[in-house]
């Protein structure tokens, strides 16, 4: 009779996550004594559709859930961040554009509350598309974001800014105000090619203009876990990203089409759902990358 082989006790393997590795335990941020220094982020990509909007949105009321005081910056000309919280594009009496353009108007004159305790955002309309073009003739044209978000760094802690589908001047001045990049990515393939031009946009605005700029994250959105070319997409993306992809990605629900239409967060609107946790994740995520935060 053969001798029994001797026990082996099962060594249990970490998760794995959907981006292909392990899933750490994310802590939940420590309460923040004051507000201030606060942490300027870009949310960019230059391919429309990848969920850049719904992330400031959501991650912004995460944070602010959190107990962060966030500040939303609508730099897009299409509105939609100011129409995803329920604001009407054509009646706003001061924009963003007129906090760029016009010496006389402070940002308390523009900021109002966006409907979520915590949160207020910097609204925009389809006036600011001339901003871009009167600001070529300014002098240091490329710092004017920054220099009108200055006096609001000391009263938040995040600030949020929603970037247009494009590497021109407008996301030039966003970069250069920002502390860090949140790229939202596309779990698809065409999403995958834009990257390395964005990255190279990153890396000038970083040499010449803003050196403390750095990536914070590359964040897989429209994630489809039953599809093979959402997860090869990913692994790809893990190939060339690394450890810059957050852990978190957010899945295609309908949900959140709905909340965007509620002119709400989805963490209010479907508070209980899959893409309210993906966001609050998130949160604790981001928090976990920033120092100081």
């Amino acid at each position: 009779m053969p001798d029994a082989l001797p026990f082996e006790p099962l060594v249990e393997e970490a998760k794995l996550g959907p981006t292909g590795r392990p899933m750490p335990v994310i802590p939940e941020p420590k309460p923040v004594a004051r507000h201030g220094n606060a942490r300027v982020v870009a949310m960019c990509n230059q391919k429309g559709g990848v969920g850049k909007t719904t992330t400031t949105i959501n991650l912004g009321a995460s944070l602010a859930e959190y107990g962060r005081k966030v500040l939303l910056v609508d730099f897009d000309p299409q509105g939609s961040l100011s129409v995803g919280l329920g604001l009407s594009p054509h009646e706003m009496d001061l924009t963003v554009y007129n906090l760029l353009m016009e010496r006389d108007v402070d940002i308390h004159d523009v900021v109002v509350p966006s409907g979520v305790p915590g949160m207020d955002l910097l609204p925009s309309n389809i006036d600011l598309s001339a901003a871009e073009v009167q600001l070529v003739h300014e002098v240091a044209r490329e710092q004017t974001l920054q220099r009108v978000l200055a006096p609001a760094l000391a009263e938040y802690d995040v600030i949020l800014i929603d970037c247009q589908p494009s590497l021109g001047l407008l996301t030039v001045n966003a970069l250069t105000a920002a502390h860090g990049v949140i790229v939202p990515l596309e779990c698809e393939y065409f999403a995958l090619r834009g990257v390395a031009l964005l990255k190279t946009t990153i890396d000038k605005v970083r040499e010449r203009l803003n050196p403390r700029l750095s990536i914070d994250g590359v964040l897989g959105t429209m994630y489809d876990g039953r599809t093979l070319h959402s997860r090869e997409v990913m692994e790809r993306l893990v190939q060339a990203w690394g450890d810059t992809v957050f852990h978190t990605v957010i899945r295609r629900t309908v949900k959140f089409s709905d909340s965007t239409v509620a002119g709400e967060p989805i963490t209010t609107y479907a508070s209980a759902s899959a893409g309210a946790d993906s966001y609050r994740q998130l949160a604790r995520e981001v928090l976990s990358r920033w120092p100081d935060a």
